[in-house]
């Protein structure tokens, strides 16, 4: 997720949904411009004004999609609960909008790794974002538990790498299971800081 986002335009936005819409149905290495393009009903000159090639645009729809999963993660807390009533309804909530589209969730989890070194910048620019989220949630409780960064880190990455596994066995429907593995190896994290 950059620090300053792109400017939104409708064609931007329709650009991301219509490489979207074709990953989900063809996959990332079979989609072409033209079969973005078309699905967005926009021109190539437009596609081309918007990104520099397909890389980049799976990057913008990588990013876009990590904005709207942090979205629900943050719209998931309710601060008057607990710290870990918090977690275990915004994993629950964030597990359950994965699950909305795993064709798609596939693909940006695996193909963003295929962009190699930008690819894996992007991922990790997500995965900060989303420790900087936990640590937020957690370490502003009243509880007398403390998150270091580097756990939360480990435990994002632990938590989509459930989520990667599902996927790769086409349980992606199933991912809002995921919730009570996710929050118990949180909680694990958690209490071995506090100890």
């Amino acid at each position: 997720m950059q620090t300053e986002d792109p400017p939104v335009t409708d064609h931007r936005t329709r650009l991301l949904q219509g490489l979207a819409q074709s990953v989900a149905t063809k996959g990332y290495a079979d989609t072409t411009i033209a079969d973005i393009v078309r699905e967005a009903g926009v021109s190539r000159r437009t596609f081309y004004e918007q990104f520099d090639g397909k890389p980049a645009a799976l990057i913008a729809l990588y990013e876009s999609a990590s904005r709207r999963g942090l979205q629900v993660l943050k719209e998931a807390i309710d601060p008057a609960r607990d710290w870990q009533t918090q977690v275990d309804q915004a994993l629950s909530a964030y597990l359950s909008s994965l699950a909305q589209n795993p064709v798609l969730l596939r693909t940006l989890f695996v193909e963003i790794l295929g962009l190699g070194a930008t690819g894996l910048a992007v991922r990790r620019r997500v995965h900060d974002f989303m420790a900087d989220f936990m640590l937020d949630v957690i370490n502003a409780g009243h509880a007398p538990v403390r998150l270091e960064r580097p756990m939360a880190l480990a435990v994002v990455g632990g938590i989509h790498e459930l989520v990667l596994q599902a996927l790769e066995q086409d349980r992606g429907h199933t991912l809002s299971e995921l919730a009570g593995p996710a929050g118990r190896l949180l909680r694990a994290v958690v209490g071995t800081q506090a100890g």
